[in-house]
């Protein structure tokens, strides 16, 4: 994206070299009630955490969708986050059908091609 946006401007918006991408999973669970869906979530976000990530999602003992982004301010997630993540969801044992998108613009999706402020 060529932009003609000062470089301070663009910080503000998260545009450009300032971008910060994230991505979104799903997956079916096979969980018997939904306090074991409450700690296959704490542990969940625990490793999540530890890879100073965070999530915003919903989910139930039987399904879950997530975006997951960095904890840091103008940092992306890296495609080692989302390969790690997939792994910790695959050796879970509780987990099915699991989708893990690819990296995108957290603040405005697939296109990030907001050229000017209006």
């Amino acid at each position: 994206m060529k932009s003609n946006q000062k470089r301070r401007l663009r910080k503000k918006l998260y545009l450009g070299e300032f971008a910060v991408f994230g991505f979104e999973l799903s997956g079916n669970l096979n969980l018997e009630t939904e306090d074991n869906y409450d700690s296959w979530l704490d542990q969940f976000i625990e490793f999540i955490e530890s890879r100073n990530l965070c999530m915003g999602g919903r989910g139930d003992a039987k399904s879950f969708s997530a975006f997951i982004c960095s904890t840091r301010r103008y940092r992306s997630v890296l495609d080692e986050d989302r390969e790690a993540v997939r792994n910790w969801l695959d050796s879970s044992g509780t987990t099915s059908d699991v989708v893990v998108g690819q990296l995108v613009d957290a603040y405005y999706g697939e296109a990030n091609d907001i050229q000017s402020v209006g």
